[in-house]
């Protein structure tokens, strides 16, 4: 565990040198939120149902050449409307050092992916790019705010077997929001919740193309 939080050091250090180094707007910059299961769990501990959240394994993936992942482990019971608050701040502070929005990207799987939609709303940033993985449920909780709408360039990523879950596109917030850049994913790997608890390309490989997108 010690190893993983160095990475984050290390992660957050490079970022300080990045944004005061060369021509940082060349850079993409991902935000990533991990699942309910890691707030209460150590990165060893297994699912009873879904086995180990491969966390490290998965940060590794959407890294490439020109880009900066910026992640931590939340702490347990982390308030989403809360934490979505602190990654805005950290989003803002991005942009006023000159990085575009359309190079910053959030993505968050599960309980991570609430707190996106959160950034989403709280942003109000046309530009930035958010991919939503496995976040959208019957009797949502973010459905009893009708006020709440959704900003940005939007790729949703849900899956068949996953009990209970819904198209973002069906969702009362998505249908009032207007959203102009929107695509939709439904897999179908028959790993229910579990897939997003895995490095699987299934679902990495059209983040990565997203956050890449012009």
């Amino acid at each position: 565990m010690m190893r993983v939080k160095n990475i984050f050091i290390t992660v957050f250090f490079f970022l300080s040198m990045i944004v005061l180094g060369q021509k940082p707007q060349q850079k993409q910059y991902i935000f990533f939120l991990h699942n309910k299961f890691l707030e209460d769990h150590s990165f060893g501990e297994k699912h009873p149902k879904y086995g180990v959240a491969e966390y490290e394994t998965i940060l590794n993936k959407l890294r490439a050449q020109n880009t900066v992942v910026i992640s931590e482990k939340r702490k347990s019971d982390t308030d989403p409307s809360v934490y979505a608050e602190k990654v805005k701040k950290q989003i803002d502070s991005l942009m006023k050092k000159g990085i575009p929005a359309g190079k910053i990207t959030v993505v968050g799987t599960s309980q991570g992916g609430y707190i996106a939609q959160y950034v989403s709303y709280y942003e109000k940033n046309p530009q930035l790019k958010f991919v939503f993985i496995g976040a959208s449920f019957k009797d949502d909780s973010l459905e009893k705010d009708k006020n709440f709408r959704l900003y940005g360039r939007i790729l949703s990523i849900t899956e068949k077997s996953d009990d209970g879950h819904v198209r973002l596109s069906q969702e009362q917030r998505f249908i009032r929001s207007g959203i102009k850049d929107f695509k939709e994913i439904e897999l179908n790997t028959g790993l229910n919740h579990g897939f997003l608890f895995k490095a699987l390309n299934d679902w990495i490989v059209p983040t990565k193309d997203w956050i890449s997108r012009k």
